[in-house]
């Protein structure tokens, strides 16, 4: 059985899409629509743009958004039998189960996007990646940071686990998991802490969004970050879609419980191969390929 996973942010690269672009009239067309919905040439960043405007919140979301769709719509007769996305990736998962129209999915996304940016001005705030440690510990030690705001953000991997807060809360839950034997802790350059309280702001910003736009009935489960389980009804995928801002990326339980329920390969359909090899870190004996 096939399951297939959306990449987030920090998967992109100068060029993404040129090529499918320059060989598909069909994705020629959604990008052009992206372009048009977003009021700005987003293809001209994708294709000539620089590693450092590629990072930014406002165009990173809707490029890898735009990639990942459009290289679902390259699949003859693409008959998913589940989806799970990694945050961001979520919102393409969305799309590729029918949930979500084209249009609307990128409307949330760079509404997604603006709000984050605007919650991370508003708190100045990063990650670190944390490795070497079970995923209890580093829970365990976030918890016991006094008088800051630091959470476990991601959970990737058995042994790798970001974590996510306030400057000066990151720094001392870093030093702690250090003590508490991690191999290393890095520093991650983002734009603020993703998935942690402090992205309140954002997440009711974009939940008065989610309520105003119509989902579907998915054709195939949905593996949602915020649970880790299959997803089909409309009112839960709206609420765990909601929540994802500010609760954890369950990745290691998503794709434990996608094994359980029958996946023996995962196809990535995005830029790069971060999932991939993700899943076989989570998973050894499942097969991983990309689209």
């Amino acid at each position: 059985m096939k399951a297939y996973i959306f990449p987030g942010q920090g998967s992109q690269f100068p060029g993404m899409g040129q090529d499918l672009y320059d060989r598909s009239a069909s994705v020629r067309d959604l990008f052009e629509r992206a372009n048009d919905l977003l009021g700005f040439r987003l293809t001209g960043v994708m294709f000539g743009g620089s590693e450092e405007e590629l990072k930014r919140t406002d165009v990173t979301q809707p490029a890898i958004f735009l990639h990942s769709v459009a290289l679902v719509s390259t699949v003859e007769g693409f008959q998913p039998a589940m989806v799970a996305g990694h945050s961001l990736g979520e919102f393409s998962a969305l799309v590729a189960s029918g949930v979500l129209s084209f249009e609307d999915g990128l409307t949330l996304v760079a509404k997604r996007a603006a709000a984050m940016q605007k919650a991370c001005e508003r708190n100045p705030s990063t990650m670190a990646a944390v490795l070497g440690l079970d995923d209890e510990t580093v829970v365990a030690v976030c918890a016991s940071v006094e008088n800051e705001v630091v959470v476990a953000a991601n959970f990737n991997y058995p042994g790798q686990v970001v974590i996510s807060g306030t400057h000066e809360g990151v720094r001392r839950a870093g030093e702690k998991l250090k003590e508490a034997g991690a191999r290393r802790v890095l520093p991650l350059s983002v734009g603020g802490a993703f998935h942690s309280p402090l992205m309140e702001p954002a997440r009711q910003e974009l939940a008065k969004a989610i309520r105003q736009t119509v989902f579907q009935a998915p054709v195939c489960p949905i593996y949602q970050n915020a649970t880790a389980r299959a997803a089909r009804e409309v009112t839960d995928i709206q609420t765990n879609l909601i929540e994802q801002l500010t609760a954890p990326v369950r990745w290691t339980q998503s794709v434990e419980e996608m094994m359980r329920d029958g996946a023996g390969t995962f196809v990535e359909c995005g830029p790069g191969k971060v999932l991939q090899g993700l899943v076989k870190k989570i998973a050894r004996e499942a097969e991983v390929e990309g689209v």
